[in-house]
């Protein structure tokens, strides 16, 4: 059996500054693991830093074998990344988007294979894009797009998926829409699942394992239940709130002050 993803004593730092320091996690296959933490914490750079587009100390495996020894193009083939923020090209179709998922499996300027024609299809039909396959990117919903840069990401046909931050600038609805599909995803293709997510609730009721990052450093790590506690959000975020179980995890409740 894989061993999984294992990060081991990663430390980033900007010039002097240290942004991360001996953070350190494992994150089985198939299985979802959320990193928490107030702002500044140093969660995208940790996501980056397995990507390796940011250069940093400790090491990052994959069954045991070292990222580092591997090209670009077999790491692009075991990792697939959707940023917070994500470029959205001008005058690019949905179906051109996703095809550049495609990318790591062709030889440099080769035209797409019917074997990676196929593999979009199939991706944005799971996804529910195949209606907006030939409509501009630019003119989808926030939520439609967000689909598309998910797609892209699946369309590599990875092993380990990094989302950063997946449900940013979306509705209730419309992020439940979106983890509920990574949810299906990894449950069904045996994907490993890393993530930022700064809702504490949905981090609860989606994730395996949650790791609370804070100063660039892991302060806890376990299973949602064990990780958010009143006490840890007091002393992490500085605030109040109640921790309640719910059906598929806990719930964090904000409190107000008397």
């Amino acid at each position: 059996m894989s061993a999984g993803l294992e990060v081991t004593g990663l430390g980033v730092a900007l010039g002097r500054a240290p942004v991360l320091t001996d953070v350190g996690l494992t994150a089985g296959p198939g299985s979802w693991t959320a990193v928490i933490g107030p702002n500044g914490a140093g969660k995208s750079t940790l996501l980056r830093a397995v990507l390796g587009v940011m250069r940093h100390s400790g090491t990052v495996c994959w069954d045991g074998v070292a990222l580092d020894a591997l090209t670009r193009r077999d790491r692009a083939r075991l990792l697939a990344y959707a940023p917070q923020l994500p470029v959205l090209p001008e005058a690019v179709t949905t179906r051109d988007y996703v095809a550049l998922g495609r990318t790591p499996h062709r030889a440099l300027l080769a035209a797409p294979r019917a074997a990676d024609r196929a593999v979009v299809e199939e991706t944005m039909a799971r996804l529910e894009l195949d209606r907006l396959a030939d409509r501009v990117l630019t003119t989808l919903s926030g939520g439609e797009q967000q689909r598309a840069v998910l797609a892209r990401a699946l369309a590599q046909r990875p092993q380990v998926l990094l989302l950063d931050e997946p449900t940013t600038a979306l509705d209730l609805g419309h992020a439940q829409q979106v983890l509920d599909l990574v949810d299906r995803l990894r449950r069904t293709d045996g994907l490993t699942v890393l993530s930022t997510l700064h809702d504490l609730s949905l981090a609860g009721q989606y994730a395996d394992r949650l790791v609370l990052l804070a100063g660039g450093r892991v302060v806890a790590e376990g299973t949602p239940a064990q990780v958010l506690t009143p006490a840890a959000l007091r002393t992490h975020y500085g605030a109040r709130a109640a921790v309640v179980e719910g059906p598929d995890g806990p719930a964090v409740l904000p409190v107000r002050r008397d």
